[in-house]
């Protein structure tokens, strides 16, 4: 992929549709790109030609005298093409389109929008937007201020890219106020070329985009996003605002896994397995961006707290181990220390209460001698306004000792007027500062995320060996009849044929095979109907359990069938499944369910009856990696249960993780499968297998 330099580095831009009328686009730009001080050269390019902002400006971008690396577009769409022909002409090889009236605009837009890729691509150009706000680059070789936001630039280490063009206008002057500088900005507008994926790369093995901001709306090729942002995020931290997270087509599908599936599980589900740092908020999103801004990665989860006040120090003790993190277990040396000069009243032990009486002397002494103890990674200073004690001195002085030790992590917590962080807005800080403990312990746990994240392996996906045919013709039949829902047997038969862990079973037609199966399988036994028009059996009285005996199965079978017949359901019945009865009070689920677009997501969870009352599931994207199946298992609450609750048999972990592999396995080689189930997965008491004792798969027959 060609990088973005033309684009983000340019040592000539053409602003074609610069303008001399004040408050548009075309003036804005220039005008921004002045203020800012751009070290290369500026050609206004406008019909009228004329002087524009002082400077000379040209008919054409073919009338330029010198050389054009990037042309920034604000005509009417209708002319943005041949605008585009001349750039290639020139020899122009980035673009930055700001123009609207593309595909935001309808089916014409969108067609305009078309020839305009198609262009691009075959100058082999590079093009940001259309309908965009511009692009920025802050190093001070370049200082290019290219879109026309209202504030200035302010130099920092964070690569930002919006998908809304507003909206990222908006950021940029709220990240001014928070103190928050950026070093590049790009503005992907329709992102017809240039995309998230697109600046991720390019930002990869840029020295100073420190950290990387997402703000996106959709994710145009989600396994490439995956595949950059899993490599890119262990080198730099990526935080991501994905909005859209209402359900869509849950209400349309017909597993449990699908229902419970909804829009945002896919989406969140890739964000976790690329390693990207998912916030909910645009508060919330400045907040990690200002830890992360400010402190280095921790080397461990400990948590050392200093405040004078006892209760904001408890709070902030519950948000640290509400998060998983641990209260740092401070050394005798270091308490030894603390003794020598804080008072009696005071607690050393960890949270450290100075008390009210704190003079700023305790302060530093107190940061430094905790900072110094091994047993601390991360610290947290609370400061309560008492006796006189200002906090901007207080301030001044824990950003001093961080100078001085910026290896681990400090966080300020001042809960004190809103003047403070005003005054700090205009000050060069070196520590994130915030009003409350539970801001404070969430950026920490982020920088942890960080550091777990960076040191966690990529996983592999894993290549079983299964009967692949056998699925390919079980599935083939049924598009052959035109069913896209398989049977209970039919999933059974394709779940076994990729070595999933099913109930010993057989199936038959009529209750003299029903007992001879029986006879073969072992009682007690399960009868399950299998039929061609009715998936949900138990709504129908389809599935007798603990079947003892000959007597009572044929009892059981005749029951059936005079019910179905009663309810007009025996067209479609193939017959019966007679299966193994699996002892164990332990019910997982998992399955598959598709996001239009961003493919197939693997579940696992607590299954059973309860499954969508409890919802105690985790989503991941396929295909799976040995890490993604692991994390699965444990992500669920009922982890504790398949740990060997009570003492219930512990459940083969790896057996469960192979069976989610085998899974996401399955649904590679087989695209069309659109859904499936395996509900219940009942953990065996006899040896903590995971049994598959029903499935359901569906298919679309438009991608066979």
């Amino acid at each position: 992929m060609q990088n973005l330099d033309k684009i983000m580095k340019p040592r000539a831009i053409a602003v074609i549709g610069a303008s001399t009328k004040a408050h548009t686009i075309g003036s804005d730009i220039m005008k921004r790109l002045q203020e800012y001080g751009f070290k290369g050269k500026i050609y206004p390019v406008n019909p009228k030609g004329g002087v524009i902002e002082g400077l000379q400006a040209y008919p054409t971008v073919l009338d330029v005298p010198g050389e054009v690396d990037l042309a920034i577009v604000v005509v009417n769409a209708k002319f943005v093409l041949s605008t585009i022909d001349q750039c290639h002409e020139k020899g122009v090889g980035g673009l930055c389109v700001i123009s609207a009236g593309f595909k935001e605009t309808g089916k014409d837009g969108a067609e305009l929008e078309k020839a305009l890729l198609e262009k691009v691509r075959a100058y082999g150009m590079r093009c940001v937007g259309p309908n965009c706000l511009g692009v920025v680059n802050t190093h001070p070789d370049i200082r290019m201020d290219g879109c026309f936001a209202e504030s200035l630039p302010e130099r920092g280490g964070i690569g930002f890219v919006s998908q809304s063009g507003a909206l990222g206008g908006g950021i940029l002057n709220i990240l001014k106020d928070l103190n928050l500088g950026f070093a590049q900005f790009i503005s992907i507008g329709n992102q017809a070329d240039v995309n998230a994926e697109t600046a991720i790369e390019y930002w990869e093995n840029e020295d100073d985009v420190k950290q990387i901001l997402l703000y996106m709306e959709s994710i145009q090729n989600p396994a490439n996003f995956r595949t950059l942002a899993s490599r890119v995020s262990k080198k730099k931290p990526i935080l991501a605002l994905k909005a859209g997270r209402s359900a869509a087509g849950a209400s349309a599908a017909s597993s449990h896994t699908g229902s419970l599936a909804g829009a945002d599980k896919a989406a969140h589900a890739l964000l976790t397995q690329s390693g990207v740092i998912r916030e909910y908020s645009l508060e919330n999103l400045f907040a990690t961006a200002k830890v992360f801004a400010n402190c280095p990665i921790p080397k461990g989860d400990r948590v050392a707290i200093i405040t004078n006040s006892g209760g904001p120090g408890i709070m902030a003790t519950d948000a640290v181990c509400e998060y998983g993190m641990k209260m740092a277990p401070l050394s005798e040396e270091t308490k030894a220390k603390l003794r020598a000069f804080l008072p009696a009243a005071a607690s050393v032990k960890n949270p450290v209460d100075m008390i009210a009486s704190a003079p700023i002397e305790h302060y530093k002494q107190t940061l430094e001698t905790v900072l110094a103890d091994d047993n601390v990674d991360m610290v947290i200073v609370i400061y309560l306004p008492f006796l006189g004690l200002k906090d901007i001195d207080v301030a001044r002085a824990v950003m001093e000792i961080k100078a001085q030790h910026p290896e681990k992590p400090i966080v300020g917590v001042f809960m004190t007027k809103s003047e403070f962080f005003s005054q700090l807005s205009d000050m060069q800080v070196n520590v994130p500062f915030f009003m409350y403990a539970e801001q404070a312990a969430d950026g920490l746990n982020r920088l942890n995320q960080q550091r777990i994240w960076v040191q966690k392996p990529l996983g592999t996906c894993s290549e079983f060996t299964v009967n692949r045919e056998r699925a390919r013709e079980i599935i083939m039949q049924s598009a052959s009849q035109g069913r896209e829902q398989l049977t209970t047997r039919e999933s059974i038969d394709v779940l076994d044929a990729y070595g999933i862990r099913v109930c010993r079973s057989g199936f038959a037609v009529n209750e003299e095979e029903a007992v001879a199966i029986a006879d073969k399988v072992g009682y007690p036994v399960v009868m399950k109907m299998t039929s061609k028009t009715t998936s949900h059996k138990t709504d129908v009285g389809g599935v007798r359990v603990n079947i003892q005996n000959a007597d009572q199965l044929r009892a059981q079978y005749r029951d059936l069938i005079a019910k179905l017949k009663e309810k007009n359901l025996l067209e479609g019945l193939e017959g019966v499944i007679i299966q193994e009865m699996v002892k164990g009070s332990r019910e997982m689920v998992c399955g598959v369910a598709t996001d239009p677009q961003y493919g197939h997501m693997v579940m696992f969870g607590l299954g059973g009856v309860f499954i969508e009352v409890m919802k105690d599931v985790t989503f991941r994207m396929a295909p799976l990696t040995d890490v993604d199946a692991d994390e699965m298992i444990r992500g669920v609450k009922a982890y504790k249960l398949l740990e060997g609750a009570r003492g219930t048999t512990p459940a083969q972990m790896d057996q469960l993780r192979e069976c989610l592999l085998r899974i996401s396995q399955l649904v590679k080689d087989f695209p069309a499968i659109t859904e499936l189930d395996i509900n219940p997965l009942i953990i065996s008491e006899k040896n903590g297998e995971g049994i598959a004792v029903d499935g359901r798969i569906k298919l679309n027959l438009e991608k066979l």
